[in-house]
């Protein structure tokens, strides 16, 4: 976060030359910043902020953050999803704090994907900023959201979901249309049916289940 108060300045001939001082986050006012879509977070011990001698502040703090996100499965493992993080300080109104993104989204995708875990289930694909004012209370508050693009890895459910299952349909077709005999089919069937029921199990088990319509691979 950055921001300018013009009543925190000074001439660094003054003062040895000093152009930037360090000062605890309660020193100084600093706004309020809030995350709508945060569940639960865990912030750092950072508690200090850079002030140059022009009045310009300057506040860090990297914190780790649980969000809310509506996940559409239908397509799992093909599945894309997008979340969104909303930026917000509903205690001043745009009158008095206007908040406002220092980087274009392609700088924001650019740093981002230096900081993830490329080597996860997920790939980043895009983020997109929407800068907006939410109506409240009579009032206008600042907003912006992140629109933040993901696309599911699937070699690993290929591998061993969708693989295992399309060669247990070949196999049960292959014992159907077979020449065996009556016996031999039947004994071949439940083989089958246990494979199948114990696939279903670990299937169960994998795949995700926050989302209002269950996966096509579930469902058949």
């Amino acid at each position: 976060q950055e921001w300018k108060n013009p009543f925190a300045t000074w001439d660094p001939q003054d003062f040895c030359n000093i152009s930037r001082i360090i000062l605890p986050k309660d020193a100084y006012w600093s706004p309020h910043i809030f995350i709508l879509e945060r569940v639960n977070g865990q912030n750092s011990n950072l508690d200090y902020m850079a002030v140059m001698h022009n009045g310009l502040f300057n506040f860090t703090q990297p914190f780790q953050v649980t969000l809310t996100c509506s996940l559409m499965i239908l397509k799992f493992p093909f599945d894309t999803q997008k979340c969104n993080l909303s930026i917000a300080s509903f205690l001043h109104p745009v009158t008095d704090l206007v908040v406002r993104m220092k980087r274009s989204p392609a700088e924001m995708m650019k740093n981002s994907l230096s900081y993830f875990l490329t080597d996860g289930e997920w790939k980043f694909t895009n983020l997109s900023i929407l800068q907006y004012f939410e109506d409240m209370n009579d009032e206008k508050y600042s907003v912006f959201t992140f629109a933040i693009s993901m696309e599911r890895r699937p070699t690993l459910y290929v591998l061993n979901l969708i693989l295992p299952t399309g060669g247990l349909y070949l196999l049960d077709m292959a014992v159907l249309f077979g020449p065996s005999t009556l016996e031999e089919k039947i004994s071949l069937q439940i083989a089958i049916i246990l494979g199948s029921s114990m696939l279903a199990v670990i299937l169960n088990d994998i795949l995700p289940t926050s989302s209002n319509k269950p996966p096509i691979i579930g469902t058949h």
